[in-house]
C-alpha cells in the first residue's frame, strides 16, 4: 500500500491541498482562494461552483507538485469550513443560491423571534448549541423561504442540503451521476438538526426549521471509507476521511483524549478542549461538539470556543482599509510601534461568539488620540486575537476548574512569532508550536489513513508531533491584568450597538 495520504481543505477563504507522507510531514501542496462576496452588511456568500472548480485545480495540482501518480496516494482526507450552507439541485448539479457562509448574520431577525419564544438554550440539551446565526439551520431555512420554488423543489426530493464538505463529495463521487450524499458526525453537529446522543438528524428540530429529511446528508463517522473519488486525476481514491475544519486541527494536534486542547488560529480562532466520550455541558459559554468518530468507536466529545474574527480582521485591513499590502505584512508594520498606543479593537463584524454570545455588537475601535498611527492599529488588530482567546480560555477554566499548564496552537497565524509571544504574555503560560502548523490538512490526512491502514492507531499517530518553537511569558504580572482590563473595558462598548435602526442601514429587517 502505497504511504501517502492526501488531504484536501476547504477553508473559508482559499481552498488548499497538501500531500503528506508516512511520517505526516507535507511532501507538496497548492492552494486558490475564492471569492468573498457581500451583498449588503451582514450578508457573506460564497459561490460553490467556483470552490467545486477550485477543489479540481488544487487536488491535481498537488499531485503534480508532488511528482506522483495517483496510484500512489492511498486515501483522500477532507476537511472544511463548518456551518456553511449550500443548497443544490440533485439532478443538475447546480447551487440553487450562493452558499451562506457562517459569519453570515441575515438570519437574526428570525433567531429572535425564535430566542424570545423559546429561550435561547431551547436545543442546547439536544445540539449543544446555542440558538445562533452562526450554526447552519437557520441559513438552510432562509434559502428555502426566499429562493423562487426551493421549498417546493425540496419537498418534492429534488434539493439536497450539506456543508462543504457534503458538496465536495458529492462532485467528487459523479455529482448528478450518482455522486455520495454524505457528511461526518463533526459537521452535522454544527448544524442545529443533529441530536448529540443519537448522533442523527432530529425529526423534532426539522419541523421546527422546517427542513425536509429528504435533502439531508447521510451521516457517517469521521474515519471511514465513504466512496471513492470518481473524476479527475484521483479516480479510484478512497475518500476515507471527513472532519469539520476545527475537529480535523485537534486531530492534527494529537489531543485525542479528555482533557487535550489545541487553538487555531485561521479566519477565526477556535479552543477545542476534549471531554471523551462524556457530553460536557459548559457553564461559561462554551459550546458543547462531537470532536471526532473513528469508524464503529463511540463518538468523542469536546467543549469549544468559537471566536468569529482573527485572521479575517487581517484581511479586512488589507482589502478595506489597504493599510497592507498582504497578510504577512501586519507583522512588520505593527513592529514599527512598541505598543498599541492606547488603541483596542474589538472585531465584532458579526457579534461576539465565545464566551459572550452578543448578536448586537459590532466592531469598535476605542482609545483612539492623535497619536495612533497604522501601526498602532496593526498592533491592536492582532492583539485583538490574544485577548479574544483569553477569553475564551477563562471559560474553559471556569467550567473544568482546572487552569491550562501550556497552549497547543496551530494555523497559519501562528507564523506570527511577535503574535505568538504576545499570546503566552497575556495568558501567563507558554504557547508551543509544532513544526507542523497546518494541522487542519494533517488531521483530515490522518483520519483518513488510519481508515484505510496507513497508520495502526492513534497512539502511533501522536509520534509524529514535535514541537516547533515554545515561547515563554514574559509580561509583568501587573501589566498583563491591566492590559487585559482595558480590552475588557473596550468589549463593553461593541455590545448593545445592534437596534432597529441600526438593523434598518444594514438591511436586515424583515
Amino acid at each position: 500500500m502505497s504511504s501517502h495520504v492526501i488531504a484536501l481543505d476547504q477553508g473559508t477563504t482559499s481552498t488548499r491541498a497538501i500531500v503528506f507522507d508516512a511520517s505526516g510531514s507535507p511532501v507538496a501542496s497548492a492552494q486558490r482562494e475564492h471569492e468573498q462576496i457581500f451583498p449588503r452588511a451582514g450578508r457573506v456568500e460564497h459561490d460553490a461552483s467556483e470552490i467545486w472548480t477550485n477543489v479540481q485545480w488544487v487536488l491535481a495540482q498537488a499531485l503534480d507538485n508532488a511528482g506522483l501518480e495517483a496510484s500512489q496516494i492511498a486515501a483522500l482526507g477532507i476537511t472544511n469550513q463548518r456551518e456553511t450552507v449550500v443548497v443544490w439541485d440533485r439532478h443538475t448539479g447546480a447551487p440553487v443560491h450562493h452558499a451562506l457562509v457562517w459569519q453570515d448574520t441575515r438570519t437574526q431577525p428570525a433567531v429572535d423571534r425564535l430566542i424570545s419564544a423559546r429561550g435561547v438554550d431551547a436545543f442546547a440539551d439536544q445540539t449543544g448549541l446555542p440558538l445562533a446565526t452562526y450554526f447552519s439551520a437557520s441559513k438552510l431555512a432562509w434559502l428555502l423561504d426566499h429562493v423562487e420554488g426551493a421549498r417546493a423543489a425540496a419537498e418534492a426530493g429534488d434539493l439536497l442540503f450539506g456543508t462543504p464538505d457534503s458538496w465536495v463529495v458529492w462532485n467528487l463521487t459523479g455529482g448528478a451521476d450518482g455522486g455520495i450524499h454524505v457528511t461526518d458526525v463533526t459537521n452535522a453537529s454544527r448544524t442545529l438538526l443533529m441530536d448529540l446522543r443519537t448522533l442523527d438528524w432530529s425529526d423534532e428540530l426539522l419541523e421546527v426549521w422546517g427542513v425536509p429529511r429528504a435533502m439531508l446528508p447521510e451521516i457517517r463517522s469521521s474515519s471511514e471509507v465513504v466512496g471513492e473519488v470518481a473524476v479527475g486525476e484521483l479516480t479510484g481514491i478512497p475518500i476515507a476521511g471527513i472532519l469539520g475544519d476545527q475537529q480535523a486541527a485537534t486531530f492534527g494536534q494529537t489531543a485525542f483524549d479528555a482533557s487535550e486542547s489545541k487553538n487555531t488560529y485561521g479566519t477565526g480562532n477556535f479552543l477545542l478542549v476534549g471531554t471523551g466520550t462524556e457530553l460536557v455541558r459548559s457553564r461559561a459559554g462554551l459550546i458543547t461538539t462531537v470532536a471526532y468518530r473513528c469508524g464503529d468507536e463511540p463518538a468523542r466529545y469536546a467543549l469549544e470556543g468559537s471566536i468569529a474574527v482573527t485572521g479575517s480582521l487581517v484581511q479586512w485591513l488589507r482589502d478595506n482599509l489597504g493599510i497592507i499590502r498582504s497578510s504577512e505584512e501586519v507583522e512588520s508594520l505593527a513592529a514599527t510601534v512598541d505598543d498599541n498606543g492606547g488603541a483596542y479593537f474589538v472585531p465584532a463584524f458579526s457579534g461576539l461568539f465565545a464566551p459572550y454570545w452578543r448578536p448586537d455588537a459590532r466592531g469598535a475601535l476605542v482609545g483612539l488620540t492623535r497619536y495612533v498611527t497604522k501601526g498602532h492599529i496593526a498592533r491592536a488588530a492582532l492583539e485583538a486575537t490574544a485577548f479574544q482567546t483569553r477569553d475564551v480560555i477563562e471559560a474553559v477554566q471556569a467550567d473544568s476548574g482546572h487552569t491550562l499548564d501550556e497552549l497547543r496552537v496551530d494555523g497559519g497565524m501562528t507564523r506570527n512569532d511577535a503574535l505568538m509571544q504576545f499570546q503566552a504574555d497575556i495568558l501567563g503560560i507558554p504557547v508551543v508550536r509544532p513544526e507542523v502548523v497546518e494541522t487542519t490538512a494533517l488531521g483530515a490526512a490522518y483520519a483518513a489513513g488510519l481508515a484505510v491502514g496507513v497508520w495502526r492507531d492513534r497512539d502511533e499517530l501522536r509520534t509524529h508531533w514535535k514541537e516547533g518553537a515554545r515561547f515563554e511569558p514574559k509580561m509583568d504580572a501587573d501589566e498583563r491584568a491591566r492590559r487585559y482590563r482595558q480590552w475588557k473595558k473596550a468589549v463593553t462598548k461593541s455590545i448593545d450597538w445592534v437596534d432597529e435602526d441600526a438593523r434598518i442601514l444594514m438591511g436586515t429587517t424583515e
